[in-house]
């Protein structure tokens, strides 16, 4: 089986390999989680033959007998034999009931080098910190960034294939696939049934479905959009539905724990504060979101800002929206606690355009860095602010 490596995530937990901390890798379902443990594995048995290697995959029927902590530990203990030492691997690990009592289990024996995968943000809830504070490390997967997406599929950076990752996103499986709306949109939609129903509704005990699938169906239409209490509102009396706000607010917040989309915060600038009203959600993907909507030009102002958040999020950094007095800044991401200041447009042919955007960073008085991304086919300085073609800016590491 060939293994397309994820060089920029392998470099991140190499560090932690055959230490006494929980690798816990964190994503949205399919996004290359499960490839990465063979990666890893991989590594571990050049690097140290002798190790037992033991793996646990609850998306396989034959895993089914290993239902809670009792029967994981039970699992490993017989695996591993009379083995000094072993490397134990579970995918998808919130299957199993109570699985943090087991790792903690594992780990005070000190004889154990444990990575877990997981496709819900609960299993990172109070239990799992509470239990394992300080004993784990956590590394949130993407689908494949743009130099992943040319790597993959064999591709040069030009202006049409990056139109094709703009299409299709980076869900990993598509490289097998042929990169045709049809076939990769029923592939990506089958995806998200998955996630809803596994991640969603099973794990949440949800009963109306259909309101589910209309709420994403509302977020992949309002990409990037200030979500508010009253736009919801309208958005379902126009769907002759009703729900309490604190229920929509709920099914948003299961969504996001499930990695389908990613909610973002507001931060006053000024005030240097979170606000606590006025989120966004941006899609982990952007192929599933246009296999929910179909794809439409007119949809790439907003699939950029969604590509340029994915890329600030998979970086690590803090990232909200900005709000400056009366002005929004589309993105403030904060680097090693420094903020940077992102636009995103189209193009700034237009003169109009050009002013509001980088106007609004212009009324930012201070000395940190300040940047318009764009579709235009140039770089360049306009009077302190920088402007980089987005290819360019997607290619940065």
């Amino acid at each position: 089986m060939e293994i397309k490596k994820r060089k920029y995530y392998f470099k991140k937990i190499k560090p932690f390999i055959n230490k006494q901390l929980i690798k816990v890798i964190t994503g949205q379902r399919r996004s290359g989680k499960s490839y990465f443990l063979y990666q890893i594995m991989d590594e571990i048995k050049n690097l140290f033959p002798d190790k037992t290697l033991i793996y646990i995959d609850k998306e396989k029927m034959e895993f089914d007998t290993v239902k809670d902590y009792k029967d994981l530990v039970q699992y490993a203990e017989k695996h591993k034999g009379n083995s000094q030492t072993a490397a134990i691997f579970i995918d998808e690990v919130q299957e199993i009931k109570e699985f943090e009592r087991a790792l903690r289990h594992l780990l005070s024996t000190g004889n154990w080098d444990i990575y877990i995968t997981g496709s819900n943000a609960d299993m990172l809830s109070s239990e799992l910190a509470t239990l394992l504070s300080g004993r784990y490390i956590a590394i949130e997967m993407f689908p494949l960034s743009y130099p992943e997406f040319l790597y993959f599929h064999n591709l040069q950076d030009n202006a049409e294939n990056f139109r094709k990752y703009i299409i299709f996103g980076g869900m990993p499986y598509l490289y097998n696939l042929p990169l045709s709306e049809e076939i990769a949109f029923e592939y990506l939609q089958n995806i998200t049934n998955t996630i809803l129903f596994k991640d969603v509704v099973a794990r949440y005990k949800i009963r109306d479905i259909d309101f589910l699938e209309n709420l994403v169906g509302y977020l992949a239409a309002n990409t990037g959009n200030l979500i508010s209490a009253k736009r919801i509102s309208d958005y379902l009396k126009s769907q002759k539905l009703k729900f309490n706000h604190n229920t929509v607010m709920d099914y948003l917040n299961y969504i996001s724990k499930a990695f389908l989309t990613h909610r973002i915060k507001r931060f006053d600038i000024q005030g240097k504060r979170i606000m606590e009203i006025g989120e966004k959600d941006y899609f982990t993907d952007t192929g599933i979101r246009n296999s929910i909507t179909g794809y439409n030009d007119n949809d790439i102002a907003l699939i950029f800002e969604n590509l340029v958040f994915n890329h600030l999020k998979r970086k690590n950094n803090k990232v909200y929206i900005g709000k400056f007095k009366d002005k929004e800044i589309d993105f403030v991401a904060f680097e090693k606690n420094q903020p940077v200041y992102i636009q995103v447009t189209l193009s700034l042919a237009s003169p109009d355009v050009k002013a509001r955007e980088i106007g609004n960073l212009l009324l930012l008085k201070d000395n940190y860095r300040k940047i318009v991304i764009t579709g235009d086919e140039y770089t360049s300085d306009q009077q302190g602010v920088e402007v980089i073609n987005i290819r360019e800016f997607l290619m940065g590491v």
